[in-house]
């Protein structure tokens, strides 16, 4: 139903969309700093969880619209697309403001959470994640065959790109930042650094977005 093509351009585009760390990330980040890297695990699962809820309500919400409307397309990938610039705008204009100490770890005497309190948290995060509803609602729509009808069902399938992405990536986060705690944690410069990175990132996508894609 879904051709291989559109399926590694949209693996590509959202290999470059997840990689930048995002709410989600510093999330994954800041549990595994301050819990270890099963928290950290728990966590990706859940973001990755919650991410797809985010597929599953573009897919019933705006595929079926985009499936019969040119316009409700383009408005919606516009949107998205400004939306991604003024995101990565804030990203970089802030990028100073991120300090190590935000993610630093709790005193010892915290109790541990659950696992599935801890899933519960992720998944809070990824489907409320503004990137990640952005992306699915603006770039997810360019890469369905429209002329191949069942646009939905192309979303679903295609959604499970980003989120096998997703978990990879993120649980590498995790574990590499339980394992270099005090890298991440002593170090406001490379928050920084990361900060500004991905605010040009975002800022490159939108402009991206907006220029490209499939009316058909």
């Amino acid at each position: 139903m879904v051709s291989t093509d559109r399926v590694l351009a949209f693996a590509a585009m959202s290999l470059l969309v997840i990689v930048v760390p995002g709410p989600s990330v510093l999330f994954v980040i800041g549990r595994a700093l301050a819990h270890g890297r099963r928290t950290a695990v728990a966590t990706a699962v859940g973001n990755v969880f919650g991410s797809y809820l985010l597929v599953v309500a573009v897919a019933v919400g705006i595929g079926s619209l985009v499936e019969r409307s040119v316009a409700i397309y383009l408005a919606v990938k516009l949107a998205g697309a400004g939306y991604l610039v003024l995101l990565g705008v804030q990203a970089f204009r802030h990028r100073h403001e991120l300090k190590a100490s935000a993610i630093a770890e709790p005193p010892a005497d915290r109790p541990r959470r659950g696992d599935l309190r801890t899933v519960l948290d992720g998944a809070l995060v990824g489907v409320t994640n503004p990137k990640g509803i952005v992306f699915f609602a603006a770039v997810l729509p360019q890469f369905v065959d429209h002329a191949a009808g069942h646009v939905p069902l192309q979303m679903l399938l295609l959604g499970l790109v980003p989120i096998t992405i997703g978990l990879v990536t993120d649980t590498l986060w995790g574990l590499t930042a339980s394992a270099a705690r005090t890298w991440f944690a002593r170090s406001d410069r490379r928050l920084s650094m990361i900060g500004g990175a991905g605010g040009c990132t975002m800022i490159g996508l939108g402009v991206t977005v907006a220029v490209t894609g499939r009316a058909d």
